[in-house]
């Protein structure tokens, strides 16, 4: 559950950077146009009279100011967009779409309630504001991150929806903006009720935080730079930039909330005279540390380094400084200290704390679009004058903290011995990324899952009877089985396969009740295979090909394109498959069925089973079982097609000794049992109990090597599949 929640703050986290990402350039924008328009900074450099207003420049800077300041006007729409196009696992473009639908419709129901109720006047102060053009509730970046994720939400659920045929048309991507749409109608009427309240509690929240003073803007700095390792940061500070916790001030007349949007406002004012504390003291602290601090600890890693490694390391140690400086992107230096000495990134943020705290104390009011660069510093602070914003305290500080970087970490470094780039002879110096420490996580995890999976064999030898362990009902549907063109294929792999294979196809669309493609050669398209996939009609022209089926086409094009990225993943991967049964691995070529034992449906082994439990034998996806329950489709997360046939001719059996576990769709972890059979009841009845276990949609590239012969346990390693390239030999 901890993981879970963990993983979806993650991906919450990383879907807020696409809006912020836009941040940098609206910033670049009206920073310049803001200062040059500015009247206190213009009298301030004596360039009234050449920038002044009336003449060309500042006409000019005025609609830089103008256009940046947009950006920043309209971030919770923006926010709406990255956040459900960040969270929507396939078909982005239309998660985006709704999420505009929504946000409008949400803001719509919100206003219409107002006027119902009494127009603005009914409000309280400060209460309502103009989104979009509608009067509606001050909602700030909150309402447009809550409409991002609902929007995912339903978008996940609902983008490949089949509905009746009546209203087929309306199914898969289509469906999603109605959807929306309608839902969001009940959240903006919810929200006139609910969101007043969260007003006052979020107003107190920022009160709170304001009258915490430094020891609280410490503790601001300090979190901000803890949770970055686990990639939660932005989840931390975005409340305070772009909302009422960061503070609520007003400029020109308009109430506005949060402390990067104070910051821009101010900047876009022409009649400011300086810039507020109280906002950014969530800001200026970045950059002593992005400027100074961290080039010193680079130093000071560097100077570390074996006399024999200091020309290898100075490269990559000044390469990461600058860019710490410049943009303030710190991963390189950050990940590479937190990686080797973890130490060192605890008084890291202890210092980060201080960095915040400091330039509250010395009321420096310089902002930022998205990180404590030398950019950043130049458009917000230089450029604006050291009346405005107390710049120069920056250098000051900084000068400091370069200096204490640079003994502290030195110090602990040669201290503890701890390993630095450069620090290890005979081992190629490199600086860390975040991947780096996740795929340490990740080998941890590994070796966990691995130490589970032993015991979990042991346990599997010890059962007396491992069929009592099983679990619930189910049913499916398939085409037919003795088909020789793979019966265990998908609907996806099939059009795939009709089509000339993934090298044929150039690009995948559709219209209302068409799928239309376009491919390299027309001649390699099979119309007899797509027509086996349910089309109606197949339409050639040219390199262009129109296959039919109808409204429900959305859904086909949405799972085709699924289909083709795990392919083509799966082509560059080598992945192996834990035997789904406990019994005796025999070559497919002995399996008594000429369909199996010439490999017209797939590449792979056969299992004589001793026990009547099939598991899962990857984490994956179950494409079908078929109504007898003696064969499951699968397809596994690395996206390789499986199929597991029981027995040969069981299909005759009618489901007759059968049971099964799970449903179309399913998504299981290795292990997990899919079927339930009782062998002593069906083995006299069918010509040989022999199973195949077989890749049905194997690229060219790739191939099956079986790991073990003879005895095998279920969910011991049984196959892996290679590039061909890199097939060794067993």
């Amino acid at each position: 559950m901890k993981d879970q929640v963990f993983g979806v703050l993650q991906r919450i986290g990383r879907s807020f950077m696409l809006p912020i990402a836009l941040l940098p350039a609206a910033g670049l924008l009206l920073g310049i146009g803001g200062s040059f328009s500015n009247v206190t900074m213009l009298e301030a450099y004596g360039l009234t009279r050449i920038m002044g207003p009336g003449t060309f420049w500042n006409a000019l800077f005025m609609v830089m100011s103008r256009a940046g300041d947009i950006v920043f006007t309209n971030l919770p729409i923006l926010f709406a967009m990255g956040v459900a196009i960040g969270m929507a696992k396939k078909e982005k473009e239309v998660a985006a779409l709704a999420a505009v639908i929504s946000f409008l419709v949400m803001h719509a129901a919100i206003g219409a309630m107002i006027e119902v109720n009494g127009g603005a006047d009914s409000l309280k102060e400060g209460a309502g504001a103009m989104v979009a053009g509608i009067w509606s509730l001050q909602m700030g970046v909150f309402g447009g991150i809550l409409v991002g994720l609902g929007t995912a939400w339903l978008h996940n659920r609902y983008y490949k929806i089949e509905l009746p045929q009546v209203l087929s048309f309306f199914g898969g991507t289509r469906f999603v903006p109605i959807v929306c749409a309608l839902f969001y109608v009940l959240v903006g009427i919810l929200m006139y009720f609910v969101w007043p309240p969260v007003q006052t509690a979020i107003s107190e929240v920022g009160r709170f935080v304001l009258r915490s003073g430094y020891p609280g803007t410490w503790f601001y700095g300090f979190v901000e730079r803890a949770l970055i390792p686990f990639g939660l940061h932005h989840v931390f500070y975005i409340p305070f930039w772009q909302t009422a916790v960061g503070g609520s001030m007003e400029i020109g007349g308009k109430v506005v909330e949060g402390a990067q949007n104070i910051f821009f406002a101010e900047l876009a004012d022409p009649a400011a005279a300086r810039f507020s504390v109280e906002a950014t003291r969530f800001m200026a602290g970045k950059f002593p540390l992005m400027i100074f601090g961290l080039p010193g600890a680079a130093l000071a890693m560097y100077q570390a380094a074996l006399p024999e490694k200091k020309k290898e390391v100075s490269g990559l140690f000044l390469s990461a400084a600058l860019t710490s400086m410049l943009t303030g992107i710190t991963e390189p230096l950050e990940f590479t200290f937190l990686f080797t000495a973890p130490l060192l990134y605890g008084i890291h943020c202890v210092f980060a704390g201080l960095a915040y705290m400091l330039m509250h104390m010395l009321g420096v009011g310089v902002g930022m679009t998205f990180s404590g660069g030398l950019i950043d510093l130049f458009l917000f602070g230089i450029l604006q004058g050291n009346e405005k914003t107390g710049w120069l305290w920056i250098v000051v500080i900084g000068v400091f903290y370069f200096l204490v970087y640079y003994a502290v970490f030195l110090i602990v470094i040669r201290k503890l011995d701890y390993k630095t780039p450069g620090r290890e002879s005979g081992t190629a110096a490199k600086l860390y990324t975040r991947d780096d420490v996740e795929q340490r996580k990740q080998d941890k995890r590994n070796k966990t899952v691995s130490k589970n999976a032993k015991n979990e064999k042991d346990r599997a030898k010890e059962a007396k009877n491992p069929a009592e362990t099983a679990g619930e009902s189910y049913q499916s549907q398939n085409d037919n089985e003795k088909n020789p063109e793979r019966s265990g294929e998908s609907r996806s792999g099939k059009i795939l396969r009709g089509l000339g294979g993934m090298d044929n196809l150039t690009d995948v669309d559709c219209c209302a009740t068409r799928l239309r493609c376009t491919v390299k050669d027309e001649k390699k398209v099979d119309e007899t295979i797509l027509k086996a996939t349910g089309a109606s009609g197949v339409i050639k022209k040219g390199n262009g090909v129109q296959i039919i089926y109808g409204p429900q086409v959305s859904v086909i094009k949405s799972d085709l394109e699924e289909y083709m990225e795990a392919r083509e993943q799966a082509q560059n991967a080598s992945t192996v498959i834990r035997s789904p049964m406990t019994g005796t691995v025999i070559p497919l070529e002995e399996v008594p069925d000429e369909a199996f034992a010439g490999a017209m449906m797939g590449d792979g082994a056969a299992i004589v089973p001793t026990d009547g439990i099939v598991q899962a034998p990857a984490d994956g996806e179950v494409t079908f079982v078929f109504p007898t329950k003696h064969a499951v489709g699968f397809r596994t997360d690395a996206g390789h097609e499986m199929l597991i046939h029981v027995g040969i001719d069981t299909v005759s059996l009618s489901g007759d000794g059968f049971e099964a576990f799970v449903s179309d769709g399913d998504h299981v972890r290795a292990g997990e049992p899919l079927l339930k059979v009782d062998i002593r009841k069906i083995g006299d009845r069918v010509p040989s109990m022999a199973s195949p276990v077989l890749f049905t949609d194997l690229a060219e590239n790739m191939e099956v090597r079986v790991l073990k012969k003879g005895q095998i346990h279920a969910g011991e390693p049984f196959m892996e599949v290679h590039r061909k390239a890199d097939v060794g030999f067993c």
